[in-house]
């Protein structure tokens, strides 16, 4: 599947290739099930690119549109359990 990721131009090559590791472990999260500590290392790396709610419901908004796939339920879901793998079914709900 193929899809751009959002981004933004006022980024540095640095944050840029960040966020994208952070929609990877979304996506990771969905097919296969990814690591809770790489999720969370991701998702607060991605929190200090787009520090704003709402800048980074915007980001997250367009990403799901254009891949299916919730980084919020995936990050919710990762705060609410404690288990060592964080795997999303594709409707977003847990296994």
């Amino acid at each position: 599947m193929e899809y751009p990721y959002p981004i933004s131009a006022d980024w540095s090559t640095q944050e840029v290739i960040d966020a994208v590791q952070f929609f990877e472990a979304v996506e990771e999260a969905y097919e296969k099930g990814v690591n809770r500590d790489v999720l969370l290392a991701r998702y607060r790396r991605f929190k200090e690119i787009v520090p704003g709610k709402a800048d980074e419901r915007n980001i997250c908004n367009e990403f799901e549109e254009a891949s299916g796939y919730s980084p919020y339920r995936a990050i919710k879901k990762m705060k609410e359990e404690q288990g060592p793998v964080i795997k999303m079914d594709k409707n977003g709900s847990r296994d």
